[in-house]
């Protein structure tokens, strides 16, 4: 399996038979290097969606139009994709992305769409190459990760942590240690604003004896 962080909270992962973009927000994300999207895009198959905010969906119907990309998100959601090739599911449903198994579950946060309601918000986990992987979506702390943690057993935790609009990187370890027994937490959703934690050294303290790992913007994780 592949990691790539795409800046913010979006990301590029690689396993089974899939190249899936999560959440890619590429068009005015101020992490992501404009003139790097073809590198980011290449042998993509599948777009994978949280929920409708700008920071995650914007040029993204778009983009996944022109490629002939499918998109898998919130069923409310998939609904005002006009235009493209949309399968809405619901959080409990698992849809299988060219070999990898991705359960859609809660997150807690807030959605919308080009101002209108979107579904809900949501969070992944995704089953491929031997790993298993809580994809957090934007969310604070909530009483789903214990079911989450129990039932799935996720080895690898992708967590927005930056704070202001999700959990910061002290909650985050906090709820990591008492919800999961994660080998690796890579922190997500950080270093793109003012208002968000830059670096993730609060996460790596709180987490002592886990490998948190923070790649740079389109740096690959191998794993």
């Amino acid at each position: 399996m592949k990691l790539t962080w795409l800046g913010h909270g979006s990301w590029r992962l690689e396993a089974e038979q899939a190249v899936i973009l999560i959440d890619p927000w590429l068009d005015g994300n101020p992490a992501f290097p404009e003139d790097r999207k073809a590198e980011a895009l290449e042998g993509a198959t599948h777009v994978l969606l949280t929920h409708g905010h700008d920071d995650h969906i914007a040029g993204v119907p778009e983009m996944a139009k022109d490629r002939g990309l499918p998109v898998f998100t919130m069923v409310e959601l998939a609904g005002q994709l006009e235009g493209v090739e949309a399968t809405g599911f619901n959080k409990g449903g698992t849809v299988d992305l060219g070999g990898v198994q991705i359960t859609m579950v809660p997150a807690s946060h807030s959605t919308s769409y080009n101002g209108g309601a979107a579904g809900t918000e949501v969070g992944y986990v995704l089953k491929g190459d031997g790993k298993c992987v809580y994809f957090s979506g934007d969310t604070g702390i909530m009483a789903d990760m214990e079911w989450i943690g129990a039932y799935f057993e996720p080895d690898i935790g992708i967590l927005s942590c930056g704070g202001f609009y999700t959990m910061d990187m002290e909650q985050a370890a906090w709820a990591s240690k008492r919800y999961f027994d994660f080998e690796i937490v890579i922190p997500s959703h950080y270093k793109t604003f003012p208002a968000l934690a830059q670096d993730a050294e609060a996460l790596k303290k709180g987490l002592k004896g886990v490998d948190v790992l923070e790649p740079g913007v389109l740096e690959t994780v191998e794993l």
